[in-house]
């Protein structure tokens, strides 16, 4: 999942940022607020992790913006505006959580994961397909009870998938999953994870069929 987060605070933002990479994320960091309202106009992003008090344009109007554009990507803002009509109106202008000041960091990727499970329609920590369970709290994958091993990137493709099951997930759309301003991710690179998770998901009957032109679908074996 790429997270665009937005944070002037320098040593909170690091502290975001490490904490979000070291859960799996793709992360993007941006201290300044007229970069981030490019960056989402240009960009493909999961969750909006979003400060108000932002150099240059605040980050209520990177928000309103956001909205107008008709773009649904989910917003979890932080801010020490602890006030009801603050909160308020960052709800109406349409964030999708508000966290106030100081928080703690489980807390903070609590709420982003159950904003990004909502974006996707899925109301549990965890999803079933087949004989696999993908948890999304740990980022275990298990089947048939048992523990798979899978590499972060992996795991990031394959959550991907599972969470648009019955849909063909694009190339594109998986490379924007695993790559931030820093690390570039190529199409030959998605194609070696899709071989990995295909060697460690077919013998238990999990494939992932190939779509010419398309992409990628997640399927069960017939019986």
């Amino acid at each position: 999942m790429r997270v665009l987060l937005v944070e002037d605070d320098a040593v909170l933002g690091d502290a975001i940022h490490r904490s979000l990479i070291k859960s799996g994320y793709a992360v993007d960091w941006t201290q300044d607020g007229q970069q981030a309202d490019v960056a989402l106009h240009e960009q493909v992003y999961d969750a909006v992790v979003l400060d108000l008090g932002l150099p240059r344009m605040d980050g209520l109007e990177v928000l309103r913006r956001l909205r107008q554009r008709k773009q649904l990507v989910p917003v979890v803002i932080l801010s020490a505006r602890e006030g009801l009509d603050d909160r308020v109106h960052g709800l109406d202008l349409g964030a999708d959580d508000y966290l106030i000041k100081p928080f703690k960091l489980p807390e903070l990727e609590a709420r982003l994961r159950a904003q990004i499970r909502r974006s996707h329609q899925v109301v549990t920590s965890y999803i079933d397909f087949g004989p696999m369970r993908f948890d999304s709290t740990d980022r275990t994958v298990t089947v048939n009870g048992a523990l798979v091993e899978f590499s972060q990137r992996e795991l990031s493709v394959l959550e991907a998938l599972i969470l648009r099951s019955g849909r063909v997930v694009s190339k594109e759309s998986l490379v924007e999953n695993l790559c931030n301003w820093d690390v570039d991710v190529g199409n030959n690179a998605i194609e070696v994870y899709v071989h990995r998770l295909r060697k460690k998901l077919e013998p238990y009957g999990i494939l992932i069929r190939t779509v010419r032109g398309l992409g990628y679908l997640l399927e069960k074996q017939s019986a």
